[in-house]
């Protein structure tokens, strides 16, 4: 039997905030991309995507996950939000951007142009799917 992710009530309001976070995330890595700064691009995608799955969770159920393994944050949005081809689309997508964080925050390894531009366009799709399904505004 696997323990229960960590998770904390919230607001349901506070998507709102959480959506801004995840902009604010996205135009750090429209930045880095700019730059050529391809390790700050995926991980600003990857954190833009984990806000706005955020905001997801709160404004559906009141609940966001707390738990250092940001793969609970999928099983949770995958809880909460129901079980749509739409809903397991979107969590396939935070759970391949997820499984790219180590690799960029951990490893020795840099972030490739074409990975993290990917992640970008990834992020970039997670969040405004977010923004739409919450109704939340940045």
């Amino acid at each position: 039997m696997t323990a229960r992710a960590k998770r904390t009530s919230a607001p349901r309001s506070s998507a709102s905030a959480h959506i801004a976070k995840a902009e604010q995330f996205l135009r750090a890595a429209e930045r880095a991309a700019d730059q050529a700064e391809y390790d700050a691009v995926m991980l600003n995608a990857i954190h833009a995507a984990i806000s706005a799955t955020d905001a997801v969770t709160v404004a559906t159920a009141g609940l966001r996950s707390t738990d250092p393994d940001h793969q609970r944050a999928a099983d949770l949005l995958q809880e909460v939000a129901g079980a749509s081809g739409e809903i397991r689309a979107q969590v396939n997508q935070l759970r391949r951007l997820l499984s790219r964080k180590n690799l960029v925050e951990y490893e020795a390894r840099r972030a490739r142009a074409a990975e993290s531009f990917d992640s970008l366009k990834r992020a970039s799709r997670f969040v405004a799917w977010a923004r739409t399904l919450t109704g939340a505004t940045a």
